[in-house]
C-alpha cells in the first residue's frame, strides 16, 4: 500500500466509546460539554474549580487526553481530563476527576480511568499515569490505588507542590502529593 491508504492501515485504531455495567457510556468529551464539566466540578466541592472558559477549552484542546461519562439521555455526568506530559510524553498526567452526586458509587470514575487511559494507549506509547491528590482526600486515594492494582502496577507517592507553593503560603491551600502509576501494561 502507498500514500493515504498505507498511513490508515498503520495508524492504530481509537476505542469506541464504553460502557460501564452501571449503563453509563465513557467516550471522548466534545466543546459543547464544556458547561457541563465545569458544572460537574464545581458541585463535587472538592475541586479547585477553574472558569467555565477553561473547561471549555479543555474540551477542544485536551479531547484526546480526557474523558466523559454520560447516562443513557446522553446527559454528562462525570469526567476526567488530562494531558500528556511534554518532557515524559508516556506520562498521563491526571488533572481532574469528578462524578456527579447522584451517580457516585457506580464504578463510573474507575471506567472512565480505564477507558481513557486504553484509549490513549491505543494512540500513543503510555507507560505511566500520573495525578496529585491533597491529603485526607481518600476517595481519590482509593480510586488510583485502586487502578494500580487492576493494571498490576507499582503506586510511589511524593509531594509534589507544598502549601508554601501556593500563593498566599501556609495554610491557603493544601499540598498536592504526586501519586505515580507504573509500569503500565496495557
Amino acid at each position: 500500500m502507498t500514500g493515504a491508504h498505507a498511513d490508515l492501515a498503520t495508524r492504530p485504531r481509537t476505542p469506541a466509546p464504553t460502557t460501564s455495567p452501571s449503563g453509563i457510556r465513557a467516550d471522548r468529551p466534545d466543546l459543547c460539554d464544556g458547561p457541563d464539566l465545569w458544572r460537574i466540578a464545581r458541585d463535587a466541592k472538592t475541586l479547585d474549580v477553574n472558569s467555565p472558559y477553561s473547561y471549555l477549552l479543555w474540551c477542544r484542546d485536551f479531547a484526546a487526553t480526557s474523558a466523559v461519562a454520560r447516562d443513557g439521555d446522553g446527559r454528562p455526568v462525570g469526567f476526567v481530563t488530562g494531558y500528556l506530559r511534554p518532557d515524559t510524553p508516556a506520562t498521563l498526567l491526571i488533572w481532574q476527576v469528578a462524578v456527579d452526586a447522584d451517580a457516585r458509587g457506580l464504578g463510573i470514575a474507575g471506567h472512565l480511568l480505564d477507558h481513557l487511559t486504553a484509549r490513549v494507549a491505543a494512540e500513543h506509547p503510555l507507560d505511566a499515569l500520573e495525578t496529585t491528590i491533597s491529603p485526607g482526600n481518600t476517595a481519590s486515594e482509593r480510586l488510583f490505588a485502586s487502578f494500580a492494582e487492576r493494571h498490576g502496577a507499582q503506586l510511589a507517592r511524593e509531594v509534589l507542590f507544598g502549601q508554601e507553593h501556593f500563593p498566599g503560603g501556609a495554610g491557603h491551600h493544601d499540598a498536592e502529593v504526586l501519586h505515580r502509576i507504573a509500569p503500565l501494561a496495557l
